[in-house]
Order: structure tokens, then sequence, then C-alpha cells
């Protein structure tokens, strides 16, 4: 196998206007981003609504969907019709609409064939006292509905304490929403549906209220969902490395860096993203070092074999889980 199926791959950014959206994508990241309120950055995506061309390397200019349906080797041989993650930043200026997600099987007889949409949070930036929703309170589809129709958010949804560091899973059918003054990294399955609830009665860029998916959101919330209380991260850091979550759909881990540490891979690939510091990734097996800092994503193929971090640095890492190999 050459050396230029081992080495890193590094997907450029897609930008997404939102009207709820900020500037800190570029005054905390350092991003090159458009003018208007960017929410979003599709940092590792081959998703049809944000592709990223890799930039650099042996497959400089290649859409990411390209690289996967072209060269599997590189992913050794992962099944699938689409890349299965999707990584973002979010930032949530102001808050985000109040939805819902489904799982695969409703996504795959209601929305063209879709994956569902598992995904989860990492907060990267908290303003103080900033809460985010994970979860509602009613008991079941009638009570929900009943809810909605009077208005009654306060007593509906599940707000939850915010900080710097804490994590959230949310599953399918978990009713949740980011809000203002926050920023989280999210891993999730390549899906972009979502169900609105509830958008505070704002209107879209061409003035009408933006739509609402009621139906589909009492079809597909989860109304036995345990709702959290807290996001603290309680899971035990061993030598540098604490699993964050571990699903059907992916498995994320927080890597800390101080000084040299090896990573093994031995996944079909390994999605990674710089959240603090800086510092090299060397790819032995290429003989290719990569200078890295808050705000690089890659990709490390299923090849690539160890990687050698070094530096002062913290790393949000995913990948698939046994399960789906």
């Amino acid at each position: 196998m050459s050396d230029i199926t081992r080495d890193l791959i590094f997907p450029a950014p897609v930008f997404h206007e939102k009207i709820w959206g900020g500037r800190r994508l570029a005054t905390d990241f350092g991003y090159e981003i458009p003018l208007g309120p960017i929410g979003e950055c599709w940092a590792i995506s081959a998703h049809p609504n944000g592709d990223c061309a890799i930039d650099g390397g042996a497959w400089d200019g290649l859409l990411l969907s390209e690289l996967w349906d072209a060269h599997r080797e590189l992913f050794a041989g992962a099944k699938g019709d689409r890349f299965p993650l999707l990584i973002k930043i979010i930032d949530a200026k102001e808050d985000l609409s109040v939805q819902v997600h489904p799982d695969d099987a409703y996504a795959a007889a209601h929305e063209n064939g879709s994956l569902g949409k598992r995904e989860c949070w990492y907060v990267l930036a908290a303003d103080e006292g900033a809460t985010i929703v994970a979860g509602q309170h009613a008991h079941d589809r009638a009570e929900f509905k009943q809810m909605v129709d009077e208005g009654r958010w306060d007593d509906l949804l599940n707000k939850v304490p915010c900080h710097v560091g804490d994590f959230f899973p949310i599953e399918p059918g978990t009713i949740h929403a980011i809000q203002g003054g926050t920023m989280v990294l999210e891993t999730q399955q390549s899906s972009d549906v979502t169900y609105r609830v509830y958008d505070y009665d704002r209107v879209g860029t061409d003035g009408k209220p933006r739509d609402l998916h009621l139906a589909q959101s009492l079809d597909v919330t989860d109304y036995d969902q345990q709702i959290p209380t807290s996001g603290a991260v309680t899971a035990p850091e061993i030598d540098g490395v604490t699993k964050l979550m571990s699903c059907p759909s992916f498995v994320v881990e927080r890597v800390r860096v101080a000084g040299p540490k090896t990573l093994e891979q031995p996944w079909p690939f390994v999605c990674a993203s710089v959240i603090e510091g800086e510092g090299t990734a060397v790819v032995e097996a290429a003989g290719v070092t990569h200078e890295v800092a808050r705000g690089t994503h890659f990709l490390a193929p299923s090849a690539c074999g160890q990687l050698t971090l070094t530096g002062a640095m913290t790393l949000v890492i995913s990948h698939l889980p046994d399960s789906a190999l």
C-alpha cells in the first residue's frame, strides 16, 4: 500500500448562515467565514448540503463524498452508501429552535431514505448563566400536544445549565435546543433532517415564519426518555482519554495531549478535531508530520497506523462502533 493512502486527510470546512448565528467562528477560531450571521461550520462532512473538499495532499480538491465512493480502500472497505458521520461547530449567538430528530427507521420511511440523526454536543464556550434544552416533561403524546398548543414552554422544556467541557448525548426522539451564548462541537450521523417544534415566533430571511413540523415531532418524540440534570462529564479519564459516548452510530472520546502521545488507529477511519491548544500529528507510516492547532479537523484513514501526537492540546475524536463494522 502506497504512503499516500496512509496520510491524514484535511477537509476544508463549509460554513452555513443561520438567523441565530454569530461571528465567533472567526473571532474564536480564526476561520475565514462569509459575511453575516454564520451559525455552523461543517468541518468533516460528505452530506450533499455541505460536502467538504479535501485541502492538500494526494486527494486535493476531491469532495469527501467522492473519496468515499471512489477510494473505499482508505476506509478499510467500510459499508454504506454515504460517509456516515458529520462533525460540526455550532455558534449560537441566539437560541436555536426547539427541535427533535427521527431515528433511522422513521427517516428512511419518511425522508427519502435519509439516515436518522443521533448527535451529541461537547460544549466549547458558554456565557455566564447559559442553558441548553435537553428533554421534555410531557408523559405522552396527548400531553405533549396540549402543552404545545397552550404555549406552556416553561413547563414542557427541560433546561440544563451549560458550562465549558460539558457533554450532552442527544438521542433520536430527544426534544432539544442549543441556546444563545453557547458554542458546541457536534458529532452526528450524516443527516440534515430536523423537525421544529417551536421557533419563538421568529421569521426567516424571507420575512415569513419558519416552518414547524408538529405532526412529525409528535411521531418521533421519546416520551419515556430519562431527562438529564447536568452535562458534567463523569466518565473516568484513562491515560488522557475519556470515552464520552458509545452508541450504535459512533464512539466519541476526548483526548488530552501533554507531550508525546501515541494513538492506535484500528478503525475504518477516525474523525479528529483539535478544540484547544496546538502541537503536531505524526503519521509514521507515511513519514509525514502535520502542524495542528485549535480549529484543525482531520480524518485518519484506516492504514495510517499509529498516530503520534505531541504538544499541549485537547482533541475530540470519533469513529464507528464495533457493531457497525
